[in-house]
């Protein structure tokens, strides 16, 4: 199997790098099936107090892999839904830096973080309402519970990119960095939650995340109901026919399916 991620670990930090670095972390259905079992794992071993996600090269993730599918083929875009599951199992702390590109995925990812820190070339943005899909990952949820419902749905509905000090300025993280020193500063804190009594941290996550898990589970029948309706219909087509094409879509005459 091909190594989609790199990990190491040092004094209770696993650190987590997604490696499609020529693909800008794009997640396939391999590269998602991996970092599901990458997080599993990290749960049940003891010598994992504290795990930090982040991407190899410049970029962050360009979540789902848009020439796996083509618009029609299913699997590479509902593979994420394992990965949402894990991330809402994972009980450590579990900490997120990215820079660059953070889109899709990558983006909605970032809410299951515990602490988010960002670099000043991030670029992030929610595409769904421009690729024909719904949101994913609980986003739909997690996103107006820590944000606010009003700039949630700005987010969502206009699908607009937004940088480094907007993310920190919405609350989607916490601070910024520069590029040079993200990576640094963010397992600089995980090292210093590392030292602290694990059993302790883990009740601590629990108290935090228990009373929105059954939003988040609500969320992800709800995004999943919402793609069956979606996926592969015209407008989706016509998304994913641009993207290839490397054209705006026109959703006033979408392509055929």
């Amino acid at each position: 199997m091909d190594n989609l991620l790199l990990q190491e670990v040092n004094e209770g930090v696993l650190v987590i790098f997604f490696n499609r670095p020529q693909k800008k972390n794009a997640f396939d259905s391999k590269a998602w099936l991996q970092l599901t079992d990458a997080l599993y794992s990290a749960k049940s071993n003891d010598a994992v107090h504290v795990l930090v996600l982040t991407g190899a090269g410049d970029d962050f993730s360009a979540g789902q892999d848009l020439s796996e599918f083509g618009g029609k083929d299913e699997q590479g875009l509902r593979a994420y839904q394992y990965v949402e599951k894990a991330l809402l199992d994972f009980d450590k702390p579990l900490l997120m830096c990215a820079k660059g590109i953070t889109v899709g995925g990558g983006g909605t990812m970032l809410l299951h973080a515990d602490i988010v820190y960002v670099g000043e070339s991030l670029r992030f943005r929610l595409p769904f309402a421009g690729l024909g899909i719904a949101p994913e990952l609980g986003s739909s949820y997690l996103l107006p519970a820590n944000i606010g419902t009003q700039r949630a749905a700005e987010i969502l509905l206009c699908a607009e990119w937004l940088d480094a000090d907007q993310v920190v300025a919405a609350g989607i993280a916490a601070r910024k960095f520069s590029d040079d020193e993200l990576l640094e500063k963010t397992l600089a804190k995980a090292a210093s939650i590392a030292q602290l009594a694990p059993k302790t941290l883990v009740e601590i996550k629990r108290c935090l995340k228990l009373a929105q898990r059954s939003g988040v589970e609500a969320a992800f029948q709800v995004e999943s109901a919402a793609m069956d309706k979606l996926v592969g219909g015209l407008e989706n087509v016509e998304a994913v026919t641009a993207f290839m094409e490397k054209r705006p879509p026109n959703f006033k005459q979408p392509a055929s399916k």
